[in-house]
This record gives structure tokens, sequence and C-alpha cells, in this order.
């Protein structure tokens, strides 16, 4: 085939390219670099015209001449494709206007209209600066000090674990007033406080809080809890040693432990402690959760998907529903941080641990 291919012969060669090429990078490819290269070759190896080859592959004669065209002058590396990028812009946003703009969203946390409106710059365009230094959304910046978020994640499961309290309110016997009216949560609390020796009268009955001790892996997501009658150093400190243990089973090795600044961790006891358990102890800067923002994010979620998850009818039966839920968080719960998959699955040497 040296000048022309017949009607039949280009017909059996485009049968035959199509079943090579059933996988293309997408559903309305025209030509992946593979065919390219396979067109070109056809044209300068082979003798093809432009028409007959562009007709083997259902394009035009100009773009079969393109392609030829740059086999010639590169080889086969002229077949990736090229970026659209243009050369020179002269209308870019100046470097001046989008630090003007980068700016006013950390000091102010405007958004793209009002920062329009500030410095006489389309919205559009303020819009686009954001989303280029990935500042789009309010929730990448800092509330304190406005600059972009800062995330981390150490590199293997126990070197460095979180801890902290959380408080949730006991449950009356019956019930509530989150499931059931006010009413109704009102008088079980007066019942349940007057079983256990609270006089009512004219105060508030109070039955009690549930101080939960939380331990969670900083790498693994791994979660370790504790439901205590209070957070002093002593109770904190049997909740670590606990929970090391508990790692330990799991082939985690505890190095570090990063707490805030309440009492139980700023204690000598404290320290003491963690140098029995050979572990580095570790404290947030004061006034700055963020820090130890993960272990907050799973009091959140702890809150909606035990806690608060369904009606219990007394604060034994929602203690009760505490291990199981968190079998089902370490085990089969996706969690968005790795990748969608359940914290154990980043313990390798967990045996079993996919049951």
């Amino acid at each position: 085939m040296t000048e022309k291919a017949s009607g039949c012969e280009v017909e059996l060669s485009r049968n035959r390219f199509i079943n090579q090429e059933a996988f293309v990078s997408h559903a309305n490819a025209a030509l992946t670099p593979r065919a390219r290269l396979r067109l070109a070759q056809f044209v300068v190896e082979e003798g093809w015209t432009y028409a007959a080859a562009a007709k083997m592959f259902m394009v035009s004669p100009r773009t079969a001449k393109k392609w030829a065209d740059r086999f010639r002058a590169e080889g086969a590396a002229g077949m990736v494709d090229r970026s659209s990028r243009p050369r020179h812009s002269p209308n870019k946003t100046s470097q001046q206007v989008m630090r003007r703009i980068v700016d006013v969203r950390w000091r102010k946390r405007l958004g793209p209209v009002q920062i329009a409106g500030r410095l006489g710059v389309p919205a559009s365009t303020v819009h686009a600066v954001l989303t280029r230094c990935r500042i789009n959304r309010l929730s990448y910046i800092d509330r304190v000090t406005g600059e972009p978020l800062r995330r981390y994640e150490h590199d293997y499961p126990g070197s460095l674990i979180h801890v902290d309290v959380t408080k949730f309110a006991n449950i009356p016997d019956g019930g509530g007033h989150r499931f059931l009216s006010r009413e109704h949560g009102r008088r079980n609390r007066q019942r349940t406080a007057h079983r256990t020796g609270e006089r009512a009268g004219n105060w508030r009955p109070r039955i009690g809080i549930a101080f939960l001790h939380t331990v969670i892996d900083d790498h693994s997501r791994m979660a370790y809890a504790e439901i205590q009658s209070d957070e002093k150093a002593v109770t904190a400190i049997g909740v670590l040693r606990r929970a090391v243990a508990w790692f330990a089973e799991r082939g985690v090795t505890v190095e570090r432990v990063l707490s805030d600044n309440g009492s139980a961790y700023v204690s000598y006891a404290w320290r003491d402690a963690c140098a029995e358990l050979n572990i580095t102890p570790k404290r947030t800067r004061p006034y700055r959760p963020q820090t130890n923002g993960k272990i907050e994010r799973f009091h959140r979620t702890l809150g909606d998907g035990w806690a608060y998850a369904r009606f219990y009818e007394s604060t034994d039966q929602r203690n009760t529903a505490l291990p199981g839920w968190l079998h089902f968080y370490n085990h089969h719960r996706a969690h968005s941080a790795i990748g969608g998959r359940p914290p154990v699955t980043r313990l390798t040497n967990l045996p079993g641990h996919h049951i």
C-alpha cells in the first residue's frame, strides 16, 4: 500500500485496530497516544495518504497531517499530550493584586464578592485566585490566625497518641429530653435524682456527668475510650496505662502522648507515669485546641454515632453500647482522612483485623 489504501483494506485495518484499542483514556477520546503513533507510522513509514489514514482512525486529514509532522520532527516522544497553557498571558492577574486578595481573605475572612468590592476587581477573578491558592473555602483557613490550616500526620502507628476527656450528662431512667418532650424528660430527671439521693426542691435535679477518657492514634485513628466518674490525674493515668497495653496487644508501641493543659496532664504524677511507660509527654499550646484537633473531631463523631445516636432509657444502657460502637468505628467505619478505609486497616501487623 504505497499511495492509497483501498476501501476494504482500510476497513479491515480499522476493525483490527479498534479491537486493539479497547481501552482509551476517556469515552470521547478520538486518538490516544498509541493511536497517534500508529497513524503517524502509517503515513511516514508505510506511505499512506493523509486522507486514507484519517478515514481509518475517523479523524480529519488535517489532524492526520498534524501527528505525522510531529512524528517526523520529534519521533514517538511527540505523541503525548501537551499543555494548552499559553506561553504569554498579558491579561493575567498581577502578583500584587493576588497578594492583596489573599491578604484580605486571611485577615477578614470575606467572600469573593466582598473582596471584589473592596479591591475593585471582578468577583470571578477573586474566586480564581482563591482557588489557585487553595483557600477558596473558609474551612481551609484557621479561625484564630487567619492562615491556611497546616495538617500533619505521623508516619506510623504509635508515634503519637492523643488523649483528652469529654463529658456527657447522664441519662435519667426512662429517657432524656433529647428524644422525649422537655416536660417528660424533666419528670424522669426528678425521679432519678430522688432515687440517687439528690434533693430536687427548687433546685435543678442533678443526675451526674459521665467523664469519657479518650485515646486516639495519630496515624491509624484507632480509638480507645473509658467511661469514668472523674477526670483526676490518678484516673487519667490509669486510662493511659490500659490504653498503652491495649495498643501493645495490637502490635503498636506508643512513643509520644499529646494532651491539653488540663490539671491531670500537667501534674507531676502524669509526668512520672509517662517516664515509667517510656513515653514522651507533649502538651498543646494554651488556648489552641486545634493542635489536638484529631481527638476533638473524634469527640464529635462519638456524640453523633454513640451518645446521641438513638434513644437510651438509662445511662447504663448507653454505657453498654459503647464497646460495640468502638469496634464498629475501629474495624468497619470508613474514615475520610485515611482514604475511606477503617482505622484498623493501617495496622498491617494485626492478625484477623478484617473480621
